[in-house]
Order: structure tokens, then sequence, then C-alpha cells
């Protein structure tokens, strides 16, 4: 009988959790989910200088809103270094790793002899089977892993295909530095064994470190999970993604208004694929997921289609649940925290009768945001230019017309106040868009807005009678 299936996100806390980060976490989760496993998180500081609290918080909050959980509590590697050092002592009783006391000095010198000699940089060998009693005096050592050095190291991967690596092409690593604190790849090998971790997915440029990972699994008798290394992803022009290329982290883009579930989608497709399906909901993505679909090429990050995926999930988003996404969105934008706490039971209650006609025109939450002003604003209503213009060019004299009309409307709701407007529309020969727009920007302060009768329903008489005679003059 297999063991469960057990995936582990691992990401270094310098910095937010960039969106190759998610990807791989989005990887993980789905397949763990897919095989009834567990995905666990583990928190690689072990680089104190440069790991910091608010980092791993953003790492959580990150993956928390992008809906990805995990099994227990998140594993800090640097709380396990003890454990570290045990195994590379360890490695040293058997003979599968020794002392080294080259000094910064003597490794600059090797290295400039591999530059001079046009030879790659590689540690060579120096301690390897010197006997420690010469060792000079003062020099703390290293401890380096005795790697093969004949043969060759295989890599069955399940997105790269087998990989072989000759053993000639790796030198024999530090494993615990001079200082007592064990390097990158022995506290990955140590913790993704003892936490009992059965498949590593992450990116490929991990693939030189699986080879060196790979022999030290080997020489402790461990069991080597499998692997699968991801592509990276790409910027529109086929660079790596960067800065220079608006790569944000997770958190910004819940500020620029996607939804988590949009951008889970669109990150399952970054790179991994099921036929022709663009659009599928993450039970979906969990029941299809495997890694043989994953491709090795590496994918383009398009903001045009992130943003049409987000508009398709607005659109079809029950309004009551968007709405709550919607005020849990708020906090997080520019300029939504003020908006947030003008939200009251009435607001909410106007906000969700608007729902349908502001999530037709929006694509993402920010543009959701801007639809929905005119529900917040108070008079006398700022304008925007074109506002003012339709209001100057005649707008005003419609207006003067059209408000005697509506305040005859009985039952204010948008069948009526239709019937109304188009019979004074009618009456005084004009085309209804000659009406609407004036009454648009004198409700709104915009040339822009949901379906100018559902406006006026959802303002309620009152507020939209109050307006309209502001611009009225």
């Amino acid at each position: 009988m297999s063991s469960p299936v057990v995936t582990r996100f691992a990401p270094s806390p310098t910095g937010y959790l960039h969106i190759g980060g998610g990807r791989t976490a989005l990887f993980n989760w789905a397949y763990a989910k897919r095989h009834g496993g567990r995905m666990l998180l583990r928190i690689e500081d072990t680089d104190r200088e440069r790991s910091t609290a608010a980092a791993i918080d953003a790492i959580i909050e990150g993956l928390t809103w992008l809906g990805l959980d995990w099994s227990g509590e998140p594993v800090s590697q640097y709380g396990r270094v003890l454990r570290h050092r045990e195994v590379a002592e360890q490695l040293l009783a058997q003979g599968r790793a020794y002392r080294c006391y080259c000094t910064p000095e003597d490794l600059e010198a090797m290295r400039a002899r591999a530059e001079a000699e046009k030879r790659p940089i590689r540690y060579d060998g120096t301690w390897r089977d010197r006997d420690p009693s010469q060792a000079p005096a003062g020099v703390r050592p290293a401890i380096r892993f005795k790697a093969p050095q004949e043969g060759e190291t295989m890599i069955e991967d399940a997105v790269q295909g087998r990989v072989i690596i000759p053993n000639k092409d790796l030198d024999d690593l530090i494993i615990l530095r001079s200082d007592g604190n064990p390097t990158y790849n022995l506290s990955v090998v140590v913790d993704d064994h003892d936490m009992g971790v059965t498949h590593i997915i992450r990116g490929v440029d991990h693939l030189t470190n699986a080879a060196r990972q790979t022999q030290i699994y080997r020489a402790m008798g461990w069991r080597v999970p499998h692997m699968s290394h991801i592509p990276l992803i790409h910027g529109p022009d086929g660079a790596k993604l960067s800065k220079r290329h608006g790569a944000l982290g997770v958190e910004a883009y819940r500020a620029m208004g996607y939804l988590p579930e949009a951008m889970r989608n669109y990150l399952a497709r970054l790179g991994w694929s099921h036929g022709d399906d663009e659009i599928f909901s993450t039970d979906q993505l969990v029941e299809w997921f495997n890694l043989e679909s994953i491709g090795k090429s590496a994918a383009r990050f398009d903001y045009a289609k992130l943003e049409n995926l987000n508009g398709h999930y607005i659109r079809h988003m029950a309004d009551d649940q968007l709405l709550a996404r919607f005020i849990d969105f708020l906090p997080h934008a520019e300029g939504g925290p003020a908006l947030r706490a003008r939200v009251d039971e009435t607001m909410m209650a106007k906000l969700l009768r608007a729902m349908p006609g502001l999530k037709e025109r929006a694509k993402t939450l920010v543009e959701l945001m801007k639809g929905a002003q005119f529900l917040f604003a108070e008079r006398p209503l700022p304008m925007d230019e074109k506002a003012r213009q339709i209001i100057a060019e005649g707008g005003a004299e419609v207006l003067r017309g059209v408000v005697p009309v509506l305040e005859q409307v009985e039952n204010w709701e948008t069948q009526e106040i239709e019937t109304a407007v188009k019979a004074y529309a009618e009456a005084a020969g004009l085309k209804l868009g000659k009406v609407a727009q004036p009454l648009r920007a004198a409700l709104t302060g915009t040339s822009s807005s949901p379906g100018i009768f559902d406006v006026l329903d959802v303002l309620g008489r009152g507020e939209s009678l109050a307006r309209l005679k502001d611009q009225a003059g």
C-alpha cells in the first residue's frame, strides 16, 4: 500500500509572497487535495538577516486570501537547526562527510586558479582525504558532504522527465558552515524527510539542487521523494517575470480588485492545462489536477487575460456573495477604508440593489468601487469634466423639464420611472439618450454608470430629486 500524499510549500520569508510562489503553493495544494493527502507549510527562515516577521505574516496572509490551507502549524526551519547539525554529524561519523579547514583566502585562490585555467569554479577536494591532524591551528572547520565522484545522479522528474547529471559536475558542498549553521541543501533534505514529504513540487530553478539533495538522501539511506520541477513564469516579453513587468506580491492583486477564485483559476492555467478548458472552478481543478499535464515551457503572465477572467467571475457571482467580497475588499483598496466606514445597513441594501448593474460593467473590484461611488457621494456632487460639460450644454434645461415629471411618479421603482422619463422625452421631442445623459451626470457626477433607471431606483426618490435639482439651476 502506497503512503498518503504529503506535499509542502516552503517559502523564504525575505519579502512578499510573489505570484510564482502563489502558483507553486496552488499546485502543491491541488495535488494533495486530489489524492486525499496533506500540504504542509514550512518557513525557510535560516537567513536570519533577511527573514522578517512581517514577511512571514505576508506569506500566511497571501495564502489565506488565495484560499489555500495547510495541515498543522507552519514549521520554522530555523527552529530545527539542532536536528540539521545532528544529521551533519551523523554523515561525518559514517564517513559520508568530512571537515574542511580551507580559509576564505584558500577558497579565493582556488577560484582564481579555476578562472585562470578556464575551468568551472568548484571546490577541489583539498581536505577530502586529508588527516584532520594536519589542520592549521585556529581555523574552525566547515563540514562538507563527500559527494560521489564517479557515475551519475539521476532524477526521475514528473515534469522534466529523466534528468541525468554527471557526478563529476557536482563538488563537495558545505552542509555545515564553520559557524555551526547548516546550509540550505542539508536543511531541506532533513526537513522533508522528517516531515514525511512524499512529493516535492517546486520551481525548475531548483533542479540542480535536486541532484545534490538526492545524493544526501541516499547517503542517509532515506527514500527520495517524487520530484516535479515546474517551469518559471515569464513576462509578456518572454523574460523572467520581474519588477519591471509589474511583478507584485499576492496581496497587491487583492488590492487591485482581483477575486481569489479568479486568481486560482488563472494561476492554475500558467503552466498546467486540462484540454482546452480555460474557466473552471476550484473543485474542478482539484478533480483534474495531475503532474503530467504541467508543461516544460515557461508560462507568460498576461494581465489582460487575468482581468478578463476576473470580470467573468464577477459577472457570474451571486449578488449577495459579491457584495460580501466587495465589503471585505474595501479596507485593502486605495480610498476604500473611508468608504468601508460608511457602510451601514441602509448602504448595504443600496449596494445589493445596485449590484446587478454594477457587476456588468466591472472587471475588477476596483472598477466596481468606482461604479458604486455615486451611492457614497454626498451633495453637492463632485462632477467630472464630461459631466460638467453635459450639464452646461443644455443638460440643465432638460433637468428642469424632467424633474416635475419625476415628482409625479407615485411608485418609485425602475419600471414606473422608465415609463415617466420615456413619456417626457417623447413629449419634448428628444431622443431618450438626450434625457438619460443629463440625468446620469446629475445623479452620479460622471458620464458613465449602471442603467440610469436603476440608478434612480437605488438612490431613492428624495436623494434623486435633490441631486437633479442641484444641477437644474
